[in-house]
């Protein structure tokens, strides 16, 4: 690997790790994943990195806004996340709890799942077939599964895992997505609570455009694989 090269891996992290030396900062801050939701773009274990002010800056990132429940819910600079950005984000359900997704869907976005595949205003997501893989149940335990890679409207893409097509959560009917709300879905379909699955029954319901801390975009090294170095996300 050339100079030039680290040093273009790297570049993308340095505001993520300056936060990171801080353990969070207005700039960038660094969380460990802690399960298989987002495989395989993120496993066990990945410390990965975030720059706070991609969608400007709000409350929600404040290292101590969990402590004052009269904190209003405030965002200035405001920009709503790309489709197919990986975002960090209090989760609704316990807000001491920082959980990792990928965007699906915007305000006004017209979303539906059928058999696993989703639907944006009224189009298939194709999927294209990578062959079989594994999703990690618990740390260490793993299970057969099939590998796709999604594309999104703009061409964008990204790989997915499925074990099945015939869950309760491969079949959502349409919605739309309101205002000031984010529809996202962790990458390992089948063990993800995601927008999917509502606050009450632990998941993440649509998300609050307020909780989104920042976007994550480096997987600085894991816990768990050597190996796993400075990946973009």
């Amino acid at each position: 690997m050339t100079l030039r090269h680290t040093f273009q891996k790297i570049l993308p992290a340095f505001l993520p790790l300056l936060g990171a030396f801080f353990i969070h900062s207005a700039l960038g801050a660094a969380y460990v994943v802690p399960s298989a939701s987002m495989e395989p773009t993120l496993e066990i274990g990945d410390e990965i990195a975030a720059i706070i002010p991609s969608y400007g800056w709000g409350t929600a990132s404040l290292p101590f806004a969990t402590r004052i429940s009269v904190l209003p819910h405030l965002r200035i600079f405001t920009r709503l996340p790309h489709r197919g950005d990986v975002v960090v984000f209090r989760a609704p359900a316990n807000l001491n709890e920082t959980w990792v997704k990928r965007v699906i869907g915007l305000p006004g976005d017209r979303i539906a799942l059928s058999n696993g595949h989703v639907f944006l205003n009224g189009k298939a997501l194709p999927w294209h077939k990578k062959g079989p893989d594994q999703a990690e149940l618990t740390t260490g335990r793993f299970v057969p599964a099939r590998r796709y890679e999604e594309t999104l409207p703009d061409g964008t893409h990204h790989d997915i895992l499925k074990l099945t097509t015939a869950r309760t959560l491969d079949t959502v009917p349409a919605f739309t997505v309101p205002a000031d709300e984010l529809f996202v879905m962790g990458d390992n379909r089948d063990d993800s609570a995601d927008s999917r699955v509502p606050v009450k029954d632990g998941g993440v319901g649509l998300l609050p455009v307020w909780n989104v801390q920042g976007k994550a975009v480096t997987v600085l090294f894991s816990w768990h694989h050597l190996k796993r170095l400075l990946l973009s996300v």
